[in-house]
């Protein structure tokens, strides 16, 4: 499925740090505190660090893959539509959903506007912390991936993208967060 097709903006400097395939290695362990990280929140016009929320609440990490702000990956593009409608579902189980996206500031604020995204979206167009949490890269792009830590910030579930599972489901993170 294209979403569209305009495919200016699809080769660039991250396309091309991203092109040969690594497969998800996340080495991350349950229980342990994940690297911290510090990106722009295109949605929130500031910057945002993962360590503010904890001992306050869950959060979500929903590593997306978007390629350009007209092109998304047909295996994510759904799954953003389903994390951007349940994100009432995530905010009422005391949980707060951080998309992160490598797109660069401009694409993503295009992103926003024309998804009606409601949750922060964090952009990462250098992929740092798409690297340090082993998410994997193929075409272009890194792989999509998400990750459930718990009120202290401890990794508590995480899926890693395969081409038969390729993004844990709203109602699979739901449950994750219920165990906490």
């Amino acid at each position: 499925m294209l979403t569209s097709t305009d495919f200016s903006g699809l080769i660039n400097q991250r396309f091309f740090n991203n092109f040969l395939p690594k497969p998800a290695v996340n080495k991350l362990y349950m229980e342990v505190c994940p690297p911290d990280f510090e990106l722009p929140d295109i949605k929130g016009n500031r910057r945002l660090k993962l360590s503010e929320y904890r001992g306050k609440q869950p959060v979500i990490l929903a590593f997306t893959r978007i390629f350009t702000e007209k092109q998304y990956c047909p295996l994510c593009f759904p799954h953003i539509k389903a994390m951007n409608q349940a994100y009432e579902k995530f905010t009422e189980a005391g949980a707060e959903v951080l998309m992160i996206s490598s797109t660069d500031e401009q694409q993503s604020k295009i992103v926003i506007e024309d998804l009606h995204i409601k949750m922060p979206l964090l952009s990462d167009p250098k992929c740092g912390v798409f690297r340090a949490y082993g998410t994997g890269q193929a075409l272009g792009a890194p792989l999509p991936a998400q990750f459930v830590l718990d009120r202290q910030g401890k990794l508590r579930y995480k899926h890693l993208f395969s081409f038969l599972d390729p993004n844990a489901g709203v109602e699979k993170l739901l449950e994750a967060l219920k165990n906490l």
